[in-house]
């Protein structure tokens, strides 16, 4: 929890007498769990526990920040190539979180709305379930949305929403001259969500990683040395404090 942080005008706050300027939306890419595990002699599954304790706390920091989306790298296309029982056990464990959101979250659990992004098909039933039941459960609540990517790459992102357009060309509902970027990004993942302000990826590298390819184009990026489970509301403090020193101009003068 962050505590002496008073709201100013224009999404900034005061933090100890430092004026912060707060990211609309953060993205995350929380790397470092599997190795957080085996400095510790653990397995694996054992640091994404860890990763889920971090990420809980990202949420109750980022609402007393006034932060208005997270969004969370939790799962990737590409992780199915991880060992098998690596996945399940992450699988397991991704249903359990999301089966008991409301318990895990106490008193934030009426702040946050979470969304899931990515390819639900490629999950089993009960997952998908329980990620339909999660956010019907939350979808009236306006302080915080958190964005979780399960099954998500961009790339895979991109071409479903091309596939989406050439769909929409093909049964004559729009013109060749009609595809814009609007309408590209109203068949993404994360259509109506405005593009991240800031992205922050732990343990030292540097790297997106098939992570909202679209929507970082002018993402302002921290990269942090800390291995996930051991993010706190310090790193996130130096993240924002990184931003806000950061001079966003969109390709203008």
């Amino acid at each position: 929890m962050i505590n002496n942080v008073k709201k100013l005008d224009d999404n900034k706050v005061d933090y100890l007498g430092e004026v912060l300027n707060i990211p609309h939306h953060i993205a995350v890419i929380p790397d470092g769990n599997r190795r957080w595990a085996k400095k510790r002699g653990l397995p694996a599954v054992s640091g994404h526990k860890e990763g889920v304790e971090a990420y809980k706390k990202l949420l109750e920091n980022a609402a007393d920040l006034g932060v208005s989306y997270v969004t969370f790298y939790a799962f990737s296309t590409e992780n199915w190539k991880r060992n098998a029982v690596e996945v399940e056990g992450l699988m397991s464990l991704l249903a359990l979180q999301l089966r008991n959101f409301d318990k895990i979250l106490g008193h934030n659990k009426e702040k946050i709305r979470f969304k899931v992004i990515g390819n639900r098909s490629g999950l089993s039933d009960s997952l998908q379930k329980a990620i339909a039941q999660m956010e019907e459960k939350t979808k009236n609540n306006t302080q915080l949305t958190a964005l979780i990517a399960i099954n998500y790459g961009g790339r895979d992102e991109i071409v479903h929403s091309v596939k989406s357009v050439v769909n929409e060309v093909v049964t004559r509902n729009i013109g060749l001259n009609e595809i814009d970027e609007k309408l590209i990004e109203s068949f993404l993942y994360t259509a109506d969500i405005p593009d991240p302000d800031l992205l922050i990826r732990t343990s030292g590298e540097e790297r997106i990683s098939n992570f909202l390819l679209w929507q970082l184009a002018y993402t302002e990026f921290v990269f942090d040395d800390c291995l996930w489970p051991d993010f706190t509301s310090e790193n996130l403090i130096e993240a924002v404090r990184i931003y806000s020193k950061r001079q966003r101009r969109f390709g203008g003068a």
